[in-house]
């Protein structure tokens, strides 16, 4: 991946993290590795533990961000998720998925879509 695809990317994350903590979310963790896959961000809400795929765009010229996390993707989320809760021991959160797609706009300006529970087990 190219330095611009990755600061890209860097630049989105972070402005969907700002955008989760407006809603009252508390980050719990940023790009969780697994050997099975990773999550973009881990966060709590209320009793809610959500994880959450960021996808960032320039344009729509070769579709929407979201539509980056098609049935593959999401299956390796699921099993990341998964570690994450076996190795998290016992907890009384309810998972949920969520996508955050940023567009950028001119002048850093982001555009915020937020599908919430975007899929499930």
């Amino acid at each position: 991946m190219t330095d611009e695809r990755l600061a890209l990317g860097a630049w989105g994350e972070e402005q969907a993290v700002h955008y989760l903590e407006k809603l009252g979310m508390k980050i719990l963790e940023r790009n969780y590795r697994t050997p099975v896959g990773e999550i973009d961000i881990v966060a709590r809400q209320r009793k809610l533990l959500v994880f959450v795929e960021v996808k960032t765009r320039r344009s729509n010229a070769f579709g929407t961000p979201q539509e980056a996390v098609g049935p593959r993707k999401q299956q390796q989320i699921i099993r990341t998720a998964q570690w994450y809760l076996q190795n998290l021991g016992e907890t009384r959160l309810q998972p949920r998925f969520d996508v955050v797609a940023v567009l950028g706009r001119g002048n850093g300006a982001a555009e915020i879509t937020h599908l919430v529970d975007a899929f499930s087990l």
